[in-house]
């Protein structure tokens, strides 16, 4: 289920599964120029990365993003055609990948507000259900989400601790939790361990390259 996908920093997702799919680039260390497709979680500095976003776009690169990063998209050079606003509990196609939206926010405290309306995604490929749940906490609805694999925050401070998502991870039994967001802005090696510690043992816990 992970073949061809990568954690390649934070929160920075590379899967090559027939199309090149970025989540949140960030990092990235040269021009590859190879996104099909572009998702973007919410608009902070570390999701949203304008010299990051055009190391992958090509011409053809359609982005995928929440309402209030529309302009910014536009000024990227993304042509109207090629940008996908979407919003919390929808369900969308773009490049025939189905995908849902799932509310991404805070519950105490104010990172990240429920009325932004970011998200996480939840994108089936090959009948492969991966959810990437973006900046959050538990809430309501990701205690509901159902996927075989499940990309969840651990560092703390801005998103669940490692604690926290274990219990998510626990509640909603994909096959496979891979931890991210941590090791470089928040979080440390012993979140993950933390994390691993935590999830119960019938659900495999994968690190990809972090």
């Amino acid at each position: 289920m992970l073949e061809g996908i990568k954690v390649l920093c934070h929160s920075s997702i590379k899967f090559d599964k027939g199309q090149v799919i970025y989540f949140d680039p960030y990092k990235i260390n040269e021009n590859y120029n190879d996104a099909d497709v572009i998702f973007v979680t919410h608009s902070h500095y570390d999701h949203f990365s304008e010299e990051d976003i055009l190391k992958v776009k090509k011409e053809t690169t359609k982005i995928v993003v929440p309402e209030d990063l529309y302009d910014r998209s536009t000024e990227l050079g993304f042509d109207e055609r090629d940008i996908l606003v979407v919003k919390p509990n929808e369900e969308y196609i773009v490049n025939n990948i189905k995908f849902k939206t799932i509310p991404s926010y805070n519950i105490n405290k104010n990172f990240h507000p429920k009325s932004n309306n970011w998200v996480g995604y939840i994108i089936t490929i090959d009948n492969v259900s991966y959810y990437i749940a973006g900046d959050t906490d538990i809430t309501e609805e990701n205690k509901k989400v159902k996927c075989d694999v499940a990309f969840v925050p651990i560092g703390g401070t801005y998103t669940m601790t490692a604690e926290e998502a274990a219990n998510l991870v626990n509640e909603i039994k994909p096959k496979i939790a891979v931890p991210i967001h941590y090791g470089l802005i928040v979080g440390t090696k012993e979140d993950e361990e933390v994390f691993k510690s935590l999830v119960n043992e019938n659900i495999n816990v994968e690190v990809c390259n972090i």
